[in-house]
């Protein structure tokens, strides 16, 4: 019983005997250090990287519907593409703001 699910995933046309598998596989490494990335400091966040990371996953995600793989592998890049831009807009835009009225209240 499982030697022919093994065997079927095996042979399956998305399966690892073929792209389909691998392209999205090796994409999560994309996702993975987007994520390691949160220990980093907001200025040192790259708008027009997270950018492309975020609407790249939010375009193929919808065409990736046809295979598991890839659909989730693109959501989890939308997903943290649009954390990492408001981690640097709240950075860039909205801190200064806090800091400017507590020196003038202070």
């Amino acid at each position: 019983m499982a030697a022919s699910k093994l065997q079927a995933f095996w042979n399956h046309p998305a399966g690892p005997k073929t792209i389909h598998f691998w392209a999205p596989t090796f994409k999560w490494g994309i996702s993975i250090a987007n994520v390691a990335d949160f220990a980093k400091p907001p200025e040192m966040i790259s708008y027009p990287q997270q950018v492309v990371v975020a609407c790249s996953g939010v375009i193929w995600a919808r065409w990736g519907m046809i295979n598991w793989n890839l659909s989730s592998v693109n959501a989890a890049m939308a997903v943290t593409g649009v954390c990492q831009l408001s981690r640097k807009i709240r950075h860039d835009y909205f801190s200064d703001e806090k800091n400017a009225t507590a020196s003038l209240e202070g």
